[in-house]
């Protein structure tokens, strides 16, 4: 049997990390088995969907390096879902409702909550009208049990009783995204389901419909562990950067972040974390997935994107990077200095590349005080400053030269010479390596900021 998986985007909201790990898991399995990637959009909710949030969330797949082979919007297929539907009128598996939540809220009340929140089955005796304001609930089953043996999280049941009768078309005729769910899955042929912990409790209504349907069984279900953040809580839009375009504008590879969502819950079993798709593709079972909750840990994933960076043809690096490099910093300066910069990055950004370079065109940043005092405050830094100074005039204005002469007054004092003049120089301790970029600034302004942490210097 050929494997058909699905990714179902809602385009309620443009694609977030947890879903775009889920399209990631659909794909590698697909590709693994030698399958058929699905991607179906599922806008049943119209009031919600937008065609340009389809449209992000396409975009942010192909971003990611994902292709699909077969394409479905559910919001040209609702003539399917209402014929299913009443299909399950007329065998008597589903019924018309035209109970609203405020009296399902007040008997819910009167019986002091006694059977729950959800609904009573108020309507299912009822011979309600078809009308304005009427839903199609489905009726479950009084007795027994609905459950799947899910490839990640075991055995999981329900208990068809506290099953309440759910809701499967709107009462302004719009399906409900359960009932098109069961329907397409059947008649897509979908044979394995990778998608987040969160729709575990979807899925009995899903295989209910399924039954219904004379479908037993239902496809393979595998649920993705949560992604959590560092105090180990749901990855929300509240609190926390989900938007996989956030990524993206804060420059961020691509590679990398796919590389690294791969790894929430899921590693290689031979190698190492970072590593070309075709070997995630070649190792990737569904079975090796983590029950566990996955951390989104931004400091690895910059330093995944800090890889994937460095591995770049630096011709390459420079297109990726030439939209973002500060309008103060000129271009043929970038470029000179990119191999530098490039070893140095975590994200392809403006504010990375200032960090790094802004000393060289514009003022330095003052240094931090505990910097100051750590390396300026030391035995024999008021001579090095003199002498630096006292030969900087002279010197060939080369990144050799300039590291010749101050390393020479260090040798001669026998004490470090490069770190003081770092701090003078850039404001920094750390950074690129000094002398070449130093070799394009201007010699006399150069031996000022030398001179001007001399001064400094004198009143530690």
């Amino acid at each position: 049997m050929t494997t058909r998986v699905r990714f179902s985007p809602a385009p309620t909201g443009y694609l977030h990390v947890g879903g775009a790990r889920s399209a990631l898991f659909n794909w590698l399995y697909a590709r693994h088995t030698g399958g058929v990637f699905v991607l179906r959009i599922e806008d049943t909710d119209i009031d919600r969907s937008s065609e340009e949030l389809v449209e992000a969330i396409r975009d942010s797949i192909r971003w990611l390096g994902l292709d699909w082979d077969e394409e479905y919007r559910q919001s040209e297929r609702f003539e399917l879902y209402r014929q299913f539907a009443e299909m399950l009128l007329a065998e008597g598996k589903a019924y018309l409702c035209d109970c609203s939540r405020e009296t399902i809220d007040a008997r819910i009340t009167a019986r002091g909550d006694a059977l729950g929140s959800g609904y009573d089955g108020f309507c299912r005796g009822r011979e309600v009208a078809a009308g304005p304001g009427r839903v199609v609930r489905f009726r479950t089953p009084d007795e027994g049990v609905t459950g799947w043996n899910d490839v990640i999280r075991g055995r999981v049941e329900f208990e068809n009783a506290v099953l309440e009768d759910f809701i499967i078309v709107r009462s302004n005729g719009v399906p409900m995204f359960h009932l098109a769910n069961a329907y397409d899955d059947v008649d897509m042929g979908i044979t394995h389901v990778i998608r987040g912990e969160d729709l575990v409790n979807t899925t009995p209504r899903v295989l209910l419909l399924m039954e219904a349907m004379g479908v037993a069984g239902g496809p393979v279900y595998a649920h993705l562990p949560l992604i959590v953040n560092e105090k180990r809580q749901k990855l929300s839009k509240r609190r926390d950067d989900v938007a996989v375009g956030d990524y993206r504008d804060r420059g961020f590879l691509a590679e990398a972040l796919r590389n690294y969502l791969i790894t929430l819950g899921w590693g290689p079993r031979e190698g190492q974390e970072i590593a070309p798709m075709a070997t995630f593709v070649e190792q990737f079972e569904l079975a090796d997935i983590n029950n566990s909750p996955a951390f989104f840990d931004l400091k690895k994933l910059e330093h995944f994107n800090g890889e994937y960076i460095r591995a770049l043809p630096l011709d390459d690096f420079i297109e990726r990077t030439r939209p973002v490099v500060p309008s103060g910093i000129p271009m043929e300066l970038f470029e000179h200095l990119a191999p530098l910069v490039q070893q140095r990055l975590v994200t392809l950004s403006g504010e990375g590349i200032e960090a790094l370079l802004g000393w060289v065109v514009g003022e330095p940043p003052q240094p931090l005080e505990k910097d100051w005092k750590k390396i300026m405050g030391k035995p024999k830094v008021g001579e090095v400053l003199d002498l630096v100074v006292a030969r900087l005039p002279g010197a060939d204005w080369t990144a050799e030269s300039l590291e010749a002469c101050v390393l020479g007054v260090g040798e001669e004092l026998s004490t470090k010479s490069q770190l003081p003049v770092r701090l003078a120089v850039t404001g920094n301790r750390t950074g690129l390596p000094l002398f070449e970029p130093m070799a394009e600034m201007d010699r006399d302004e150069v031996i000022a900021r030398v001179r001007r942490a001399r001064a400094r210097v004198s009143d530690i």
